[in-house]
């Protein structure tokens, strides 16, 4: 990370007025959390469109995650609001927000490790059902889960892999079961942070893939931490760079790339990025004469 002294980035971005024209699923309104005096997320107001794949990223301590707990209910806000779909869902238990629409995953894979792929993903349909405490009963009688459960696992990639105890399998695909898991509760927005963390380097195109194919296909708005520039700058349809615990700078991946802030603050040590989605990645943007 560069030196800091940054000045503020102002709270309503370009990015973010011409989102004012499609569909906002979420917002987030002058977000701050405090730890003991130390400030983790400071004024932090972003919106995120319907549709989109919309990323964080930032330096390590910028508060990405701290952002996560605070939309997803983790952590309760210190000042600010969180609205998701013009309902204001801020302190609510993560287990309502998660009822309300809103999945979320983790930097360390969080999956039955003894269970079948299938065995996890018709339990997590299920526990969005109206059979989400009927523990005892066969599961031969919730039919419905299970042809959801088989429906997701082709979705994310891992048909013939449905009775794998997950612990066998690689992390990418444990990566993706962990995706099959949110979608087997039908969430329409997507908080993933850092999907590739730990990830093969050969297993991470099969895992964006994935990623881009379930935002395609299913609807699905999609909130994405994540430090590898490359998985960033091809699949984003927005930006969001935090520096400091705020709102540095927004935009599209070639404005983002462009941006000098952004270069001084998190870019700078790398000497190119992709242009943007659809690129390939021969192509790149430099960041640094």
């Amino acid at each position: 990370m560069r030196g800091g002294g940054f000045a503020a980035a102002p709270q309503t971005t370009p990015a973010a007025e011409a989102a004012v024209s499609s569909e906002i699923i979420l917002e987030t309104h002058h977000l701050r959390r405090e730890f003991n005096g130390l400030v983790a997320v400071d004024d932090v107001s972003i919106r995120v469109v319907a549709g989109q794949l919309h990323a964080i990223i930032g330096p390590n301590g910028a508060g990405k995650t701290t952002l996560f707990n605070l939309i997803s209910g983790i952590l309760k806000p210190t000042a600010g609001r969180v609205v998701f779909r013009r309902r204001d869902i801020t302190g609510l238990p993560p287990h309502r927000i998660a009822r309300l629409g809103i999945g979320r995953s983790f930097q360390i894979t969080n999956i039955f490790p003894n269970l079948t792929v299938l065995e996890n993903v018709r339990l997590a349909a299920q526990a969005r059902g109206k059979d989400n405490l009927r523990f005892w009963a066969p599961y031969q009688r919730f039919r419905q889960y299970e042809a959801r459960a088989w429906e997701v696992i082709q979705q994310v990639g891992l048909s013939g892999r449905e009775f794998v105890p997950a612990r066998f399998l690689p992390h990418g695909d444990q990566r993706k079961l962990e995706i099959a898991i949110l979608l087997a509760s039908d969430p329409d927005l997507l908080l993933l942070d850092e999907p590739t963390a730990g990830v093969a380097t050969e297993e991470i195109p099969l895992l964006v893939e994935t990623i881009r194919r379930i935002r395609e296909q299913g609807r699905r708005t999609i909130l994405l931490v994540e430090h590898k520039m490359d998985v960033v700058m091809t699949i984003s349809d927005v930006i969001t760079v935090m520096h400091q615990g705020r709102v540095l700078a927004e935009g599209s991946p070639a404005q983002i790339a462009a941006n000098e802030q952004v270069q001084r603050a998190y870019l700078g040590d790398m000497d190119t990025v992709p242009q943007g989605k659809g690129t390939g990645a021969s192509e790149g943007i430099p960041l640094s004469e």
